[in-house]
């Protein structure tokens, strides 16, 4: 066991019994009314308040992975609540469990990336940003694995996100060294793989969050806050409009087609 703390404590928040405190802040009177969900988020990571240009980018990001359809995170989650109608926040847990690697978890693939090849005190430094990328993305390919942020099976050549996201970027002075670094990444990965590889939605917040200064390991948080709240929508539908019941279904039944008696 480690050494026993003389007092336990926390800066985020506290409450009495009239009074609620968060970041600083009095929630009745300083925050509500006053922030959006995105600048609370921002006030509660980074224990102040957002400037309007960081609020654009910040709330640019979490926006973007709010919803994107169908997706295996939103299947798992309307599938749970089918079989659990009592358990909302299951559904959601479920669908939030499967934020990884492959599917929005990625963005903190790409930040991590990002300053593992471009340390922050490394910034401003005239780095050769093209050596760089050849050196990051000969790394991945010797080592066989995906390079982050990168490709997309459906938004291709370009995912239409990306640029609206750079732009954002630009326009609010979070457009620097990592997000140019990624572009290059993108570029070398394409030439050498020959295959089309966009930079994708979380490889682009990967790299603003860099230019934010967050640390990486907290990144996918920003996917799970926000698709929390698409997958409540999903629930709501599914809810009404039920779907999951018929997916079942018409599995079971391909499955008997293909691999149950007489099948072909």
């Amino acid at each position: 066991m480690g050494k026993r703390k003389e007092k336990i404590s926390s800066d985020i928040a506290w409450s009495t019994s009239d009074k609620i405190s968060v970041r600083g802040l009095d929630l009745p009177n300083e925050i509500l009314g006053h922030m959006n969900l995105g600048d609370l988020a921002f006030l509660q990571l980074t224990g102040r308040k957002a400037t309007p240009e960081e609020s654009r980018v910040f709330n640019a990001i979490v926006i973007t992975l709010v919803e994107h359809g169908i997706t295996p995170s939103a299947l798992a989650a309307r599938m749970t609540y089918m079989g659990a109608p009592e358990s909302l926040q299951a559904a959601v847990a479920a669908g939030l469990c499967g934020l990884g690697t492959v599917f929005v978890g990625s963005m903190e693939g790409a930040s991590k990336m990002l300053y593992e090849a471009l340390p922050p005190e490394k910034l401003g430094t005239g780095v050769d940003l093209d050596a760089l990328a050849v050196d990051t993305v000969e790394k991945f390919r010797a080592r066989k694995m995906i390079v982050p942020g990168l490709g997309h099976p459906v938004h291709k050549p370009v995912d239409p996100r990306t640029p609206r996201l750079f732009q954002i970027a630009a326009e609010n002075d979070k457009f620097g060294e990592y997000i140019e670094l990624i572009q290059k990444i993108q570029a070398v990965a394409e030439e050498k793989s020959g295959k089309m590889l966009p930079i994708n939605a979380t490889g682009a917040i990967g790299a603003i969050c860099c230019e934010f200064g967050f640390p990486w390991k907290i990144v996918r948080g920003f996917g799970v806050m926000a698709r929390a709240i698409g997958l409540v929508g999903h629930i709501l539908e599914e809810s009404e409009n039920p779907i999951s019941y018929e997916l079942w279904q018409r599995a079971e039944q391909e499955i008997l087609e293909t691999s149950g008696p007489g099948a072909k």
